[in-house]
């Protein structure tokens, strides 16, 4: 089984980790097709593989399946499509859309699989199951043996991460920065993750604050450090809630008693004060909502995955109806092969 893995983006590589691992350990033939700046940063874990920049090269590699974390996939390359997602970002409109270039949705939980299942019966060339968000495992695995010690945090402070989304219906940012460090205590080290696309002004007013600020695309760490995460509607709510540690939400859109949602920022430092004396005041709440959203957290949602491609025949179409034409996006792939090099889709 030859597998490509489509990683335009950085923060996506901990979505694939575990999948790679899994297929190397069953001998599968595995290559990546990566934009020049994921190619810049590739971790060294994974530099063992082959890791391509150039189409012509993934599309000789001639892969059965091309396992893609994002929304767009070059429509040139071989074998079935296969969409992974980059997040549970279960309310976001963006997250259900359909592009017409995947034959094959791995997803999360109900939620999620119940509205793929719908548009599968419409638009019949493709197929959904659901396995589970693999990066799920690779956040449950990660070793957090001295963590604090590695970071060099001292170990009677309280970590508090904040990490908001970038949509405007959505983002936090511009009313909580202006306030962070009235809310702030000395018993208290707060770290922030800001989106890839967050405003460039809100970025350097984030920069202006005694707040640390998180470069590394790997956020897992910091999930595992932090007692407290303070988002909005951000994806990344869910990741957290797999460590069942509590979640401060400013003005979310659904799901609002997976923890505290404030409506003000007048009311995060109560938030914070109550979710750190009594961290599983919500913990029912958030295994019930993961019972919908992603339900499996025993680990192997990789080795499920890898089970589900072994069993279908890459030469096959994996729905009764043919893909639409397409012609707008396929352009916007070429253009940006053609005119943009080292820029993936």
């Amino acid at each position: 089984m030859k597998l490509l893995f489509y990683v335009s983006k950085l923060y996506s590589l901990p979505v694939v980790q575990p999948l790679v691992n899994e297929a190397d350990m069953r001998k599968a033939e595995i290559a990546f097709i990566v934009s020049a700046r994921v190619r810049r940063h590739f971790p060294e874990a994974l530099s063992g593989f082959q890791i391509f920049t150039d189409m012509r090269d993934a599309i000789a590699f001639n892969p059965d399946f091309v396992l893609c974390p994002g929304n767009f996939v070059d429509f040139r390359l071989p074998g079935i499509k296969v969409e992974l997602f980059h997040g549970i970002g279960i309310e976001k409109p963006s997250h259900y859309k359909i592009r017409h270039f995947f034959d094959l949705y791995l997803t999360s939980g109900p939620v999620v699989t119940d509205r793929f299942k719908e548009m599968e019966e419409e638009y019949r060339y493709f197929r959904t199951v659901e396995t589970g968000w693999p990066k799920i495992d690779h956040i449950l695995s990660y070793d957090t043996t001295n963590i604090k010690k590695r970071f060099n945090l001292p170990r009677d402070k309280k970590i508090i991460l904040y990490a908001p989304t970038h949509s405007k219906t959505m983002e936090s940012a511009s009313a909580i920065l202006p306030k962070i460090e009235t809310i702030m205590k000395p018993e208290e080290v707060w770290f922030c993750k800001p989106h890839e696309f967050m405003n460039r002004e809100l970025l350097q007013e984030l920069r202006r604050k005694q707040v640390k600020l998180i470069d590394d695309y790997d956020i897992t760490p910091y999930l595992h450090l932090a007692d407290v995460l303070i988002s909005d509607t951000s994806s990344v709510i869910y990741e957290f809630m797999v460590l069942d540690k509590p979640v401060i939400t400013y003005r979310t859109l659904s799901r609002r008693d997976k923890g505290i949602d404030i409506q003000s920022v007048t009311e995060l430092r109560n938030a914070l004060d109550r979710s750190l004396s009594g961290p599983d005041e919500f913990s029912p709440q958030r295994h019930r909502h993961l019972t919908e959203v992603n339900p499996r957290l025993d680990g192997s949602i990789s080795k499920g995955i890898i089970d589900l491609l072994l069993t279908i025949d890459s030469t096959q179409p994996m729905g009764k109806g043919r893909k639409p034409l397409n012609l707008f996006r396929k352009m916007q792939i070429l253009y940006h092969s053609y005119f943009r090099k080292g820029y993936l889709r």
